[in-house]
C-alpha cells in the first residue's frame, strides 16, 4: 500500500497525540487509514483528527494530506 504524504514537505511520518501529550508516529495508506509505525502500538486515546508532520511545522488532517511527490 502507498502512503500519503505531508502536502508540504512531501514526507510520510507523522505524530498524533493523546490527553497527556504523548506522541504516537503514524503514516497514513492511500485509503487514509491511520497506522502506527510499530505493530504493537495501539491508537486508543490518541486524537486521530490532527496530524503533525515529522519533517516541518505542517499539521492538519487527513483529508489534507497528497499522493503527489
Amino acid at each position: 500500500m502507498k502512503n500519503l504524504l505531508c502536502p508540504q514537505c512531501k514526507i510520510r511520518r507523522f505524530y498524533i497525540v493523546n490527553a497527556a501529550g504523548e506522541r504516537l508516529v503514524v503514516t497514513v495508506t492511500d485509503d487514509k487509514t491511520i497506522r502506527p509505525i510499530h505493530q504493537d502500538a495501539s491508537l486508543e486515546g490518541f486524537d486521530t483528527s490532527r496530524l503533525y508532520c515529522l519533517g516541518c511545522s505542517w499539521s492538519g488532517s487527513v483529508n489534507m494530506l497528497t499522493d503527489k511527490h
